[in-house]
């Protein structure tokens, strides 16, 4: 089986933490404008200047468009630093149809301290988000990582109300604004057991996970309810246990809609069988996506690593095409410059769609023709 999330032997990393450092200064002060204005942080509203031009300028196709009339979504993660600068933004404006929170939605930045909440980043992407059009997929509300540092030094009768309390506040501010939530990420090992880093896990035991789920539809019925993770693109140890998780809640009327299959995946590691897991979690009466993928490689790429990472993004844009239940695909970022793959896999990146220069790569006509290949989505009723 590939191991999707680990370094190019093979091996997977105990964790898998998607955090790119904000841009320096630009955080507060972008979120502020993108609030009020929606404006480049130097207050421009022109289009990009001539000598960074806007990378839709020279794709011949919006991926969003072409998605929707498949009926999927294309979907990027971004924040409102990312969102400030123009060639990145103009990316966003003309191909995606939904936007994933990258990180200011994640517990260190909503409730820095117990009970003292901060929306404004959140609401700064949101803002953005309705102003264009866009979805937003809310990441994340339970996750053991990028957790405010006063949350692991709760005891398990303080923990719990803590997290209920986390989930309740977040689900009800953005109600009615998010499409879905990741509700609780990450809680698996490779091996199929719970993971014993968290201190959710530690303290509260499994039941942390359907708490959360059923705190979070109280708080919010109309958004979809996800459970996300990473190396459950294959049939194997993580996904059976996840799958059964799953099963078990849609048994006993635990409030889950769907499963997020984070797809960060190495060169050449698209799994044979992602359609096959796809359709058996379809099977059990929830939605499944694609929300985090980037395909790693070795850097300096040459030109046939491209390549190849072209045929990979096809393929597993044409594996959710496959699935009537998957309702799309979010790439975790725009451009290689912001990735966070090479901070954490050294030596390695070039994962994404476009290149450092914000300039589509091979993989950005890939992704259209397995779209434009895709029949158009049949009416619903």
């Amino acid at each position: 089986m590939v191991t999707t999330a680990g370094p190019a032997d093979g091996s997977a990393p105990r964790r898998a933490v998607r955090r790119r450092a904000p841009l320096v200064g630009a955080t507060a002060a972008c979120a502020a404008l993108l609030l009020t204005a929606l404006t480049a942080c130097d207050g421009s509203t022109g289009p990009a200047p001539s000598s960074a031009p806007a990378a839709h300028e020279t794709a011949p196709a919006s991926l969003g468009a072409l998605a929707a009339r498949a009926g999927k979504d294309v979907g990027f993660a971004t924040g409102p630093d990312l969102l400030a600068i123009a060639p990145l933004k103009a990316v966003v404006d003309a191909q995606a149809t939904l936007v994933t929170p990258e990180n200011v939605m994640k517990w260190q930045y909503t409730e820095p301290s117990q009970g003292h909440f901060d929306f404004s980043q959140g609401d700064a992407l949101v803002a953005y988000a309705q102003a264009a059009g866009k979805k937003v997929y809310g990441h994340n509300l339970v996750w053991h990582s990028q957790l405010a540092p006063w949350v692991a030094g709760l005891d398990a009768a303080a923990l719990r109300p803590a997290m209920e309390n986390h989930v309740r506040q977040q689900a009800e501010h953005f109600k009615g604004k998010v499409v879905a939530w990741d509700v609780v990420n990450e809680a698996f090992d490779e091996d199929g057991t719970r993971r014993d880093d968290s201190p959710f896990q530690q303290k509260l035991g499994d039941g942390y996970i359907e708490d959360a789920f059923r705190t979070a539809h109280a708080a919010d019925p109309n958004a979809k309810l996800c459970y996300n993770d990473y190396n459950i693109e294959n049939i194997g140890a993580k996904s059976d246990a996840v799958y059964a998780m799953v099963k078990d809640f849609r048994s006993r009327g635990v409030p889950i809609d769907c499963v997020g299959f984070q797809s960060h995946l190495v060169l050449g590691g698209v799994p044979q069988d992602f359609v096959e897991n796809l359709e058996r979690f379809a099977a059990l009466g929830v939605d499944v996506r694609i929300t985090e993928l980037d395909i790693r490689m070795a850097t300096p790429a040459s030109d046939g690593d491209l390549a190849r990472q072209a045929d990979d993004y096809r393929t597993v844009f044409a594996d959710c095409l496959a699935v009537a239940a998957c309702q799309g695909v979010t790439i975790w970022g725009v451009t290689d410059k912001y990735s966070w793959v090479p901070t954490t896999f050294p030596g390695q990146g070039a994962a994404l769609v476009w290149d450092d220069d914000v300039q589509p790569k091979p993989a950005f006509e890939a992704i259209a023709g397995a779209l434009r290949d895709a029949p158009p989505a049949t009416p619903e009723g």
